[in-house]
């Protein structure tokens, strides 16, 4: 018998990041940086992408190469990308401001903004992938 003692403490996974694959990486890092986020320009050709988020937690992004390097069989999903992400706006009028700016930029509007029955202004814009990606903000509140 051994006399080694063995821990029964376990660990638990920390949820760090968010992973997207996309097809076109610098089209996709295009349209996040007019969302704020902050991804180094020469990150556009590479077929890795991160960028930190408030509170440490990490967007990623790996080109359709890159996922079928992982995994030779991979394709990408069909009917449309199952992910979303939503980006908070100071107010409701900066949804709108937003909303327009990206959808002059020629990305596309998939539900324009209104006022939810939950209380925020809402909208959603896809980005070059076809990610579903809300913009909201709290509407202000009746006295």
């Amino acid at each position: 018998m051994s006399n080694e003692t063995h821990s029964t403490s376990t660990t638990t996974p920390r949820f760090a990041a968010i992973g997207m694959v996309v097809a076109d990486m610098a089209a996709s890092l295009a349209f996040y940086r007019r969302l704020g986020l902050t991804v180094p320009v020469e990150a556009d050709t590479a077929p890795h992408a991160e960028a930190t988020l408030p509170g440490g937690l990490r967007l990623m992004w790996d080109t359709y190469e890159t996922a079928r390097s992982i995994d030779p069989g991979w394709t990408p999903p069909a009917g449309g990308a199952a992910t979303g992400l939503a980006f908070e706006c100071a107010g409701p009028a900066e949804v709108d401001k937003v909303y327009a700016e990206l959808v002059d930029a020629g990305y596309t509007g998939e539900k324009q903004p209104w006022d939810a029955d939950w209380g925020q202004r809402y909208a959603v814009i896809q980005d070059p992938d076809g990610h579903g990606v809300d913009l909201f903000a709290a509407l202000p509140r009746a006295v």
